[in-house]
């Protein structure tokens, strides 16, 4: 019986974290030590990078997810490894998991098999405790708006206007919405509140695109955390909270350093989600990594219809990327459901199928050749795959001007992701002809309908009138050049989940929007997405255990 991915990341011969540095000519006096297999990377060595050549950026990203499984994060710590072991100088670059989705439904997220990043336990659980130090930041801000308008409110905040709201890492649905201030005079004035998860923190998306302490700090001074009467906008620096919040931030922002179970280096910082945020690492371990790496393989959530636009409209844009080439990760397991197959019959050779669901996967790489960046299609194998089922999605993938390679990393570690390493050079060596969907100057009703028509295949956007109203006050304000970011679920190119393939004439309807003026972009809410989850009936949490040896069982 084959190994669980837990097995093997406890059978890993780790490094000492400073040999992994090492192989990026990180000395030992710039890492802060986490124990001895993880730590950040310190400022001043950061600082002195500034004037090397950026490596080549290479992003991993996939078709639509499907309870099938993708492989995302896998693909990216394979491909990481493959390039090494073909001679290349190359690192990853990944986000930090939730503590809410390894509790919940979707599990740990530190690769599989023979293609994971370790201390597999420690980075699923705390890990440096970066979430933690952004959870408290997040919320110090909301008690400094209540605790201010209990001292008499100076600055005339409306509580029936403030937009912040609190935040915990852990998928809580009784926590949605709630009413603050109870229990008389001494507790403060009632008002309604909320709480999203951290990972939709706007502290997280400032966190995931700050350059350095110092544009942090302005950044988190820019937040609008509400209005007075007027509707004038208050912002986190009326509240003196910048400062305090950045010093709560200054250790976390530093980016982390573990390693693959190859002993590659592995930069994991920052963890938006992709479905109701950016869902990108940080732009500080992404800028470190290519000052110190030949080659750097990160990733984005989801699928390309949310990760990889955010990627390429909002993280590339305002940290003056250039991805060098993108992988979609697909399996053929993946494109049969999209093709109408149940999940509990997956296991059959169904061509058909797989043709009918390429039609997803055909999609996103015309979206993603329209960015401008050359594309290459990873097939993450599954041992029931046929040959049949393979050439079909080989074949669909030449016809758009792509090769599509077959990658048994998961099997195999890097000796499986070989052949798409080579490819991915070749696609690198080529000058990127990178642009994002839309200029910032565009109006942000045509920038949500340029992505839910071009991307999305919709026919129409249909935004609720009061969600029409902020839009326009938000482009008087002097915010009408910031990216936006679609909140929309991750299963399906249109706003319904159970609409698979490649949906196409249909609505987007906009709920809500938000303004993030410290991480300088708008989020639009669509149709049913939620910025808490809650737990499903039966959540991972009910598997988790200590074992009789004091080892984490259940975590993936």
């Amino acid at each position: 019986m084959p190994m669980s991915d837990i097995e093997i990341a406890r059978e890993a011969k780790m490094l000492p974290i400073a040999d992994i540095g090492a192989k990026l000519d990180i000395p030992q006096e710039a890492l802060v030590q986490y124990g001895p297999d993880k730590a950040k990377i310190n400022y001043d060595f950061i600082k002195k990078q500034n004037r090397k050549p950026d490596g080549k950026l290479i992003l991993v990203t996939a078709v639509t997810p499907t309870p099938a499984g993708e492989g995302k994060t896998t693909t990216t710590v394979g491909l990481g490894d493959g390039l090494n072991k073909i001679g290349k100088k190359a690192a990853i670059c990944i986000r930090e998991p939730s503590l809410g989705p390894c509790f919940g439904m979707k599990g740990g997220a530190a690769g599989g098999g023979y293609a994971q990043v370790v201390p597999m336990e420690d980075i699923n659980l705390h890990f440096t405790g970066d979430f933690h130090a952004i959870g408290i930041a997040h919320n110090l801000l909301s008690a400094l708006i209540d605790n201010h308008i209990y001292w008499g409110n100076k600055l005339a905040i409306d509580s029936r206007r403030i937009t912040w709201k609190r935040v915990v890492d852990m998928n809580d649905r009784a926590l949605r919405q709630i009413n603050a201030n109870l229990g008389g005079i001494a507790n403060g004035f009632p008002r309604e509140d909320g709480f999203d998860i951290t990972v939709a923190s706007e502290i997280m998306a400032i966190f995931c695109l700050a350059t350095d302490l110092k544009d942090l700090t302005k950044r988190v001074g820019n937040i609008v955390i509400g209005y007075t009467r007027e509707r004038k906008p208050i912002r986190a620096r009326d509240l003196k909270a910048d400062g305090p919040i950045s010093v709560l931030l200054k250790d976390a922002l530093m980016p982390n350093l573990v390693q693959t179970l190859e002993n590659n280096p592995a930069f994991i910082h920052g963890g938006p989600f992709a479905n109701i945020a950016h869902g990108c690492n940080s732009v500080m371990a992404t800028t470190t990594a290519l000052k110190l790496a030949d080659y750097v393989v990160t990733e984005a959530g989801f699928g390309a219809d949310l990760g990889a636009e955010k990627f390429f409209d909002i993280k590339c844009r305002k940290a003056g990327l250039t991805p060098a080439a993108t992988v979609i990760v697909a399996t053929v397991r993946a494109l049969k459901m999209h093709g109408g197959v149940a999940k509990d019959a997956l296991g059959k050779e169904n061509v058909k199928a797989v043709k009918d669901g390429c039609s997803n996967l055909a999609r996103h790489i015309k979206n993603v050749k329209s960015f401008g960046v050359p594309v290459v299609v990873a097939i993450n194998q599954f041992s029931a795959d046929t040959a049949k089922e393979l050439k079909m999605v080989r074949d669909t993938a030449k016809k758009l001007g792509a090769e599509a390679i077959v990658a048994s990393h998961w099997a195999d570690g890097s000796e499986g992701t070989i052949d798409l390493a080579k490819h991915v050079v070749k696609l690198c060596a080529k000058k990127s002809k990178f642009k994002t969907l839309y200029p910032d100057n565009m109006a942000l009703v045509e920038k949500i309908e340029t992505v839910a028509k071009k991307l999305y295949g919709a026919k129409e956007v249909i935004i609720d009138g009061k969600a029409m109203t902020m839009l326009k006050d938000f482009e008087k304000n002097g915010f009408g050049k910031f990216p936006i970011c679609m909140a929309k679920t991750q299963y399906s190119f249109s706003t319904d989940p159970n609409a698979k393939g490649a949906p196409s004439g249909h609505s987007i309807n906009v709920r809500e929007v938000r303004l993030s003026a410290g991480a300088e972009f708008i989020v639009v809410v669509t149709g049913e997405i939620m910025t808490m989850p809650g737990l499903p009936r039966i959540p991972s949490a009910d598997s988790i255990m200590l074992n009789k040896n004091g080892q984490v069982e259940g975590l993936f």
